[in-house]
Order: C-alpha cells, then sequence, then structure tokens
C-alpha cells in the first residue's frame, strides 16, 4: 500500500498559524488552534513541520518575507529615497490607527516574542536580534538618505534612537494604540530637527 501524499497550500498552512501565534504568542498558541487555523491535523502538522515549534519557525520566516522586508525595502533601495524613512514612520502610524489592521491589533510578532519565554531559545533570540539589527540598519540608510548634511556619529544615534522609538511604539500599540502613534510623530521629530 502506497503512502498517502499531502496536499495542501503550505503558504496558506504558515499564513494561518502565524496568524495565530501573531495574536497569541507561541507559549498560548494550542495545536487545536493552529489544526483550526490551518486546516491541518496534529498529525499533518507534525509530519510537515516536524513539531509546534517548527510551524512557528515557518511563521516567523514569512513574517519577515511578507509582511516585515516589504515595509523596509524602500530603505534599503539604491539609491534610498530622501523621503523614504518619513514615508515608513508614517505608514506604520497609519497602520496603527487602523484599528482593523493586523500591526493595531497583534503589535510586531517579533517584539511580541522578545518578551516571550520562548525568547530564551537562544536560535529565537539571534533572529530577533537580527530582526532589530536589519530594522536598525534600514532606518540608518533612510536617515542618512534624509539627512546627509548630518555627521556619521549623529546619524548613527538617531538611527538608535528611532529604532528604540519604533520598537516601543510596537510594544504599546496593543494597549494604547495613540502612545504607540505618538512615539512615531516623535521619532518624525527628531528627524525632522
Amino acid at each position: 500500500m502506497m503512502a498517502r501524499t499531502l496536499a495542501f497550500d503550505r503558504a496558506h498552512v504558515i499564513n494561518g498559524a502565524r496568524t495565530v501565534f501573531w495574536s497569541k504568542g507561541f507559549e498560548a498558541s494550542s495545536i487545536p488552534e493552529l489544526e483550526d487555523a490551518t486546516g491541518l491535523s496534529r498529525s499533518s502538522i507534525y509530519n510537515s513541520f516536524g513539531s509546534k515549534r517548527g510551524l512557528f519557525d515557518a511563521a516567523v520566516e514569512s513574517y519577515l518575507e511578507e509582511i516585515v522586508r516589504p515595509r523596509l525595502r524602500p530603505l534599503l533601495a539604491a539609491p534610498v529615497k530622501p523621503a523614504a524613512v518619513s514615508e515608513y514612520l508614517s505608514g506604520l502610524a497609519e497602520a496603527f490607527e487602523r484599528t482593523e489592521s493586523l500591526p493595531a491589533n497583534h503589535g510586531c510578532l517579533l517584539i511580541n516574542t522578545a518578551n516571550a519565554p520562548i525568547s530564551e531559545d537562544p536560535e529565537v533570540a539571534r533572529i530577533i536580534g537580527e530582526y532589530r539589527a536589519e530594522l536598525q540598519s534600514a532606518l540608518h540608510r533612510g536617515i542618512i538618505a534624509a539627512r546627509p548634511a548630518v555627521d556619521a556619529v549623529q546619524t548613527q544615534m538617531l538611527a538608535t534612537a528611532v529604532t528604540g522609538l519604533v520598537v516601543a511604539s510596537f510594544t504599546l500599540v496593543r494597549i494604547a494604540p495613540s502612545e504607540a502613534v505618538q512615539l512615531l510623530r516623535t521619532a518624525q521629530l527628531l528627524l525632522d530637527q
């Protein structure tokens, strides 16, 4: 007897799981919830992804590729438009102001994960650290394009401050969206000085 082949849309499954992990976190996401969101049975999840953690890792990778990096792309272009960093900040603020948007409802999957027990796993900590570095590097490029006359030390300080304000805004958006938006506006004010 031949083994049955698994037939499912992998991207659809991962996106369904991503929504569960993004809204509830890794630890609070139950296998039954993941089964409902993905349409897969427990055994299919384990056969396809190895474990709940394997499914989470796939969800994080899709989050980076489909959510984070497209938003950062204008800051990584060659050349970066002078308005790119302002457009990034205002676009994020607009997303936070739309109460139905995923960022407004759930913040950032990786920032949320940084505050969860799973962040103690060295691989998860590495991914979160690389995400923060990627964010800061992109913002740094945007600041250089927006303020070319500013010296390198001050540009780096601005990039660090703006990155901190963006991270803080993601942390606050679920509980205090107006404060999260204000943090992004503060980042813009720093750039405009």
